[in-house]
């Protein structure tokens, strides 16, 4: 099961993912996904991520299709080795800007430039 939680942070739109990102559990993120308007970045975290299928390769770039219509960038954080792996082998480690560690904080109210980012909880 894909569990979506999502904070808009000004600007700044912040998916954290959580659980197996595989056919059949994708219509949450895309729900979600299909929710956000007037952000200039949608940051995919992975870092709870257990598992990708090429299914939810597929929603990834057909995102990233949508996103560029809107003029909108799509980062991905905190990808684990796994996801960096599947990345790598489907050859969509270039597709895809990765960003440096995402980490989140209580009582942070907006993001601010740090060794990685720090955003505000998304719990």
């Amino acid at each position: 099961m894909l569990e979506v939680r999502h904070k808009n942070l000004g600007a700044v739109a912040v998916l954290r993912l959580r659980g197996q990102f595989v056919n059949g559990e994708t219509e949450i993120l895309r729900e979600t996904l299909n929710s956000i308007a007037g952000v200039r970045t949608v940051v995919l975290d992975f870092e709870r991520v257990t598992t990708i299928d090429a299914h939810g390769l597929g929603v990834m770039l057909d995102f990233r299709e949508q996103a560029e219509r809107r003029n909108t960038r799509i980062e991905l954080a905190n990808v684990s080795r796994l996801v960096a792996n599947v990345l790598k082998m489907a050859r969509l480690d270039s597709v895809f800007q990765i960003s440096s560690r995402l980490e989140y904080t209580p009582t942070a109210s907006r993001h601010k430039p740090m060794a990685g980012r720090v955003l505000a909880s998304c719990a």
